[in-house]
């Protein structure tokens, strides 16, 4: 998992309560497992026509948007099905943090194993940074927990063994095998008392 330290990005805003993780990436995009080629699939609903044309007044469609890399949304982000794959479309597409006003549970915690960190803060911060134009951005410090935008700066919480496997770009797999010379131990005792 590549390190989340500090993030100064360019942001879109789909200010949308309730996006569920088949808006974020529909069901018929669910058969690769390589965790990449998502992105062009990303709200593909939204970003489309009926006819398969771009729909240009969608925001990740503008060319001013191009490269963002925090998205700003509404409450309720991520909520219906388990599918990982959302979270993949998002980091594909090149997002490092989604900030809302609320996430699944399982959406939260699929971000957070796959270097997309989620940041919860209230109405009133986010109709701030909302005002973000397109060719100004936001900056995201893990360590401090802040987002700050021109003269704005607002704290967030996060769980300290999530942000700490951020700053390291650790995911389960890794902090697993800081214990490899234990489980080879026990792996061993294992064979010989079989």
């Amino acid at each position: 998992m590549e390190a989340f330290i500090r993030e100064t990005g360019k942001v879109v805003v789909i200010p949308n309560d309730n996006i569920n993780t088949d808006i974020i990436l529909p069901k018929q995009f669910l058969k690769n497992i390589l965790k990449t080629g998502f992105g062009k699939d990303l709200f593909y609903d939204w970003r489309y026509n009926d006819d398969g044309s771009i729909n240009e007044s969608f925001e990740l469609n503008k060319p001013e948007h191009k490269g963002v890399s925090i998205l700003i949304t509404g409450s309720d982000f991520g909520s219906g099905s388990s599918r990982e794959h959302a979270v993949w479309a998002l980091t594909d597409y090149g997002f490092r943090a989604v900030i809302g006003g609320g996430f699944s549970d399982i959406f939260y915690m699929n971000a957070t194993k796959n270097g997309l960190l989620p940041i919860v803060l209230p109405e009133s911060e986010r109709s701030v940074l909302r005002q973000v134009k397109s060719n100004e951005q936001i900056s995201i410090d893990l360590p401090a927990q802040t987002v700050t935008y021109n003269d704005n700066t607002y704290h967030f919480e996060i769980n300290s063994q999530w942000k700490e496997k951020f700053i390291n770009g650790e995911d389960d797999i890794d902090n697993t095998m800081k214990f490899e010379k234990l489980i080879s131990k026990y792996e061993q005792q294992r064979v010989d008392f079989g």
